[in-house]
């Protein structure tokens, strides 16, 4: 059995991604024919960090299937939370266990970020970068570097990237069942870090319109090869389409017209959703 240097949280239900999750879990959703989830695998691989591991609820054999072999998939027939899905790596892990997202992409700086929290001696890191305003929720920090607890300020505000750091002894603390860091595990920890880093690129794919901007930001010639929407791989178009989302095997011929729907197979019926 290997042991796992990383691992991408890929669990959720991917309800901000409305209808498309109904065709594929959203880590499995491909940019350069490369599904989001082996991005940060791809990520971690050039960090040094061989072995990578995964959890997976919602569509479990479809990721499975897109992930093919590169990544350990570990099932969860129940959702664990943010620090729960961490119980699949606990007793055979790296110290520290570095942690991601399925649905981001960014080239995180993982070796510096690993010497740092060795510096510091922490339990557990998160990766922050200044905070660049919008709707996502501040992280404050202490003098000491230690990150504070909801409602309370201090240095910052900072923007937790979705990079963490786990140290065995915190996975050992993990309860049974579902868990959320910030509430179950952070309050119990004496040495717990956020490190600040400059800003890096870095992309999050949640939601249908965000899938059709990193296409066409990334895969231009590919996945976003029709300006203003998404076709997947093994799709094809000879439509008029705009903001529209074409899912595995999907043909539209030229007689076709429309805008913001995904179309996509369903027990091999052809359907059709608004975005």
């Amino acid at each position: 059995m290997n042991r796992l240097d990383a691992f991408i949280l890929a669990a959720g239900l991917g309800t901000r991604m409305g209808p498309l999750s109904r065709v594929l879990p959203k880590p499995a959703w491909p940019l350069r024919d490369r599904p989001l989830l082996l991005w940060g695998a791809d990520a971690f691989h050039r960090a040094g960090l061989a072995h990578v591991g995964c959890n997976t609820h919602h569509l479990s054999e479809r990721l499975r299937e897109a992930v093919a072999g590169e990544l350990e998939v570990f099932e969860e027939p129940e959702l664990l939370g943010s620090a729960g899905g961490l119980l699949h790596a606990r007793g055979r892990c790296a110290d520290p266990l570095a942690v991601w997202n399925g649905d981001a992409i960014a080239e995180v700086p993982w070796a510096a970020f690993i010497a740092e929290h060795r510096r510091r001696g922490a339990e557990l890191s998160w990766l922050l970068v200044p905070h660049p305003g919008g709707p996502w929720n501040p992280v404050w920090l202490g003098e000491d570097g230690r990150i504070l607890p909801k409602g309370q300020t201090g240095l910052g505000p900072y923007h937790f990237t979705g990079a963490s750091l786990w140290g065995q002894g915190v996975l050992a603390l993990l309860p049974k069942g579902p868990s959320d860091t910030k509430v179950d595990v952070l309050p119990h920890l004496r040495h717990h870090a956020g490190i600040v880093v400059e800003p890096f690129p870095w992309i999050e794919v949640g939601t249908p319109d965000q899938l059709i901007e990193a296409a066409a930001r990334l895969a231009p010639e590919g996945e976003g090869r029709m300006p203003g929407c998404y076709l997947h791989p093994t799709a094809s178009a000879e439509a008029r389409l705009e903001r529209c989302i074409l899912g595995p095997e999907v043909h539209l011929g030229p007689e076709v017209e429309d805008r913001d729907a995904l179309w996509f197979f369903e027990e091999g019926h052809l359907e059709r959703l608004p975005l």
